[in-house]
């Protein structure tokens, strides 16, 4: 694929139109524009779990950076040339709206900020350790802890959730699994995005 985007396999030449497509779809000042955006800036897919995509788009737009830099080129979009610049500001705005910088002040990774979801749709959270209860907890006795307001016991740091609704509204509920429930295909994307941002704490 790198000889594709770098022009060297002229035969797949489409891959790159669509790359670059996609791209153009994800800068809202672009006249191709079509993902939307949450007021406080999030990218936002409905469906439930919308962290899956912005944690998915961002790590794309760095990976497409990369690209760009190494081949020192931009992205023409229409009305607007996108850079490797451009794409890492965009990635880095969604990293600092789900680690809190968002309308709620609410970080959306478990453990991380003073303000992070207290009651996550999963069960070795919710459910008290066995230090604190050592007798086995049947599948349907995990109901009443399941219905509690409580916060969950144990904390699952690092863990991201499925994150606010479109108006950036998140109601801290164990039960709506839609926005509380972390997943793998939610953090996956996201260490590296980590990872990146961390080994470069000041893109340019």
């Amino acid at each position: 694929m790198q000889e594709v985007l770098e022009g060297n396999v002229y035969g797949l030449e489409s891959y790159k139109a669509s790359a670059e497509s996609f791209m153009c779809t994800l800068i809202p000042d672009s006249s191709s524009s079509h993902i939307k955006y949450t007021p406080g800036g999030l990218i936002f897919r409905p469906g439930g779990s919308n962290l899956q995509h912005s944690t998915a788009m961002t790590f794309l737009m760095l990976a497409y950076a990369k690209y760009l830099e190494r081949s020192t080129m931009s992205v023409n979009c229409g009305n607007i040339s996108v850079g490797p610049t451009y794409l890492r500001g965009m990635a880095k705005r969604q990293v600092d709206y789900i680690l809190g910088e968002n309308p709620l002040g609410m970080s959306y990774m478990v453990g991380y900020s003073n303000r992070y979801p207290q009651r996550i749709h999963h069960r070795g959270s919710s459910l008290p350790s066995i230090w604190n209860h050592p007798q086995p907890i049947r599948c349907k006795e995990g109901t009443v802890y399941f219905n509690s307001s409580d916060p969950n016991p144990n904390v699952l740091i690092g863990a991201i959730v499925g994150g606010p609704e479109e108006d950036d509204e998140y109601d801290d509920d164990r039960i709506d699994f839609r926005k509380s429930e972390p997943t793998t295909y939610i953090n996956a994307p996201f260490v590296g995005v980590l990872a990146y941002f961390t080994a470069n704490p000041n893109p340019s």
